[in-house]
């Protein structure tokens, strides 16, 4: 096994990309081969940005990277790790409340699937306290978001909540 490509799959909805999803997709990228960035489609949420306008700006900030790629997914996290054939499930985890559920999840998908490890990344600490939705919130009240996402991303929020 050790001539195989290493994959892990870091899941999430991306609505939208910040600095703290890069940070952790990069620093994932010396453990593995290859990232991929999937974007799910999560019916229980209301998004921001449509499905295509989320893997439009995230394959836009990551296309100078080949190892990450992206893609996106719907159902089972665990499941579409084991059609592409990953061996890791990333999570990013910023808080106590974040890892009780990521924890959890971990357990379950374990579970369904043995073959599959989550490992638990921390962002570097000037995107600690970053959140897609605290910076959507931010942006709506007309202030500036440019520190915690790509150009393009802070453009779009402006656009959209403009």
């Amino acid at each position: 096994m050790s001539g195989a490509r290493k994959i892990a799959l870091f899941p999430g909805s991306f609505d939208p990309v910040t600095n703290g999803h890069l940070d952790i997709a990069r620093r994932a990228l010396r453990l593995f081969d290859e990232v991929v960035l999937a974007v799910a489609v999560n019916v229980g949420k209301t998004e921001t940005f449509s499905l295509e306008d989320r893997i439009e700006m995230l394959g836009s900030v990551v296309s100078d990277e080949p190892a990450l790629r992206v893609t996106a997914f719907e159902g089972l996290t665990v499941d579409y790790a084991r059609d592409i054939g990953a061996v890791a499930i990333i999570r990013g985890v910023r808080a106590m409340s974040d890892f009780e559920y990521e924890f959890e999840m971990a357990l379950m998908n374990k579970h369904l699937y043995a073959d599959v490890d989550t490992l638990f990344m921390m962002p570097s600490q000037q995107y600690f306290y970053v959140s897609s939705s605290r910076l959507k919130e931010l942006t709506r009240f007309g202030r500036e978001v440019d520190e915690f996402v790509p150009p393009l991303v802070a453009k779009r929020l402006r656009e959209r909540f403009a």
